[in-house]
């Protein structure tokens, strides 16, 4: 079963709206300020409304027949020359259906043929339906070519949001392995506990984590859940302040979208650093998250030469830029001894892509 978003189904709305308006007037016209006590005029309009209904015929075969098949195949000049051919095709079809069916008038002088009758009742309302069906058929089309090239634009952008998310479970799988082989190595009774919580951060990441969207609190909380396992790993050797305060519920955000950040402060945020400190402060409001990540470095990370250090934030600024186009702002800042990011985006509602 098939179904629309609003905007599909106004849109059709509106196209049913205006057929049934112009060809009700348009069928209506011949009787307006009718004799309706003339027996002739009563048999005329018997028999020229089915004939008008060719008219309808006509607009349906240019706009779903004609137009489709020939405009987009072989041109604008190709198709001109299809639609004179239907439309003379039909002035000819009704010219004849009208002299079968419409009692001949009782003056011989209007029973002759005559040029400018002929154009007057046969050739221009041809040419008009066949000129509004052409409009209509042409609006149509650039709508249908339009939604065509954001459909494959925003396929484009959805393989490439698939390749970048696919990009973030072998360098999150690195880095947590990386803890947990140095608990080993250490022989602390630590590591049992951190393999079982690092086996509920993968759940996450490789199930929950394909959802396009998930509820606030299940980020935060699967970015805790990474906090505690580098507090089992590092344990006094560093500070690790993390704050969270607002209203905190079930707004949705892009999964994944705020570990990078931690990740990369406990890379370069640990290690050949006097008394590594690492802030994590997390503001939510209804509408908008304030997320902070701030860490010491060394004087040497300016010129980092790990190839894959900045996978995680390029990664993110660009799903960023993908997923929340006007709607964030990320700021990256060196200041003397300390690494800071400030990131804001304002939440999806539901059903928003």
């Amino acid at each position: 079963m098939s179904t629309y978003t609003k905007k599909e189904t106004s849109e059709r709305l509106s196209k049913v709206t205006f057929l049934f308006l112009f060809f009700g007037i348009w069928l209506s016209l011949p009787f307006l300020n009718a004799d309706f006590n003339d027996e002739r005029t009563i048999q005329f309009l018997k028999a020229i409304f089915p004939i008008n209904l060719l008219s309808i015929a006509l607009f349906f075969i240019n706009t779903e027949l004609v137009m489709p098949r020939i405009l987009p195949k072989y041109g604008v000049q190709r198709y001109i020359i299809s639609l004179i051919a239907l439309i003379i095709f039909f002035i000819g079809l009704q010219y004849f259906l009208k002299e079968a069916f419409i009692p001949p008038h009782p003056n011989p002088k209007f029973r002759a043929f005559n040029l400018g009758r002929f154009a007057a009742f046969n050739v221009f309302p041809v040419i008009m339906i066949g000129a509004i069906s052409a409009v209509y058929g042409f609006i149509n089309y650039l709508t249908k070519q339009d939604k065509s090239r954001q459909e494959e634009k925003q396929e484009r952008l959805q393989s490439e949001l698939s390749f970048l998310r696919s990009q973030i479970s072998p360098h999150f799988i690195f880095n947590v392995l990386n803890s947990i082989v140095y608990l080993i190595r250490s022989k602390s009774e630590n590591a049992e506990s951190v393999t079982i919580k690092l086996s509920e951060l993968m759940r996450y990441m490789l199930y929950e984590s394909d959802d396009s969207q998930v509820s606030l609190d299940r980020e935060l909380k699967y970015l805790q859940n990474y906090i505690e396992l580098q507090k089992v790993r590092f344990e006094d050797d560093v500070e690790i302040n993390l704050k969270m305060e607002g209203n905190i519920g079930n707004q949705l955000i892009e999964p994944m979208l705020m570990i990078p950040f931690v990740e990369n402060a406990f890379k370069h945020g640990v290690g050949m650093i006097l008394d590594p400190v690492i802030d994590i402060f997390v503001h939510c409001e209804t509408d908008e998250l304030t997320y902070k990540i701030k860490n010491k470095i060394a004087p040497e990370s300016t010129d980092d030469k790990d190839k894959s250090s900045g996978i995680g934030l390029r990664n993110v600024k660009r799903r960023l830029e993908l997923l929340y186009p006007n709607a964030h702002s990320l700021e990256i800042s060196k200041r003397d001894e300390w690494f800071e990011v400030e990131m804001k985006i304002k939440f999806k509602k539901i059903g928003e892509s």
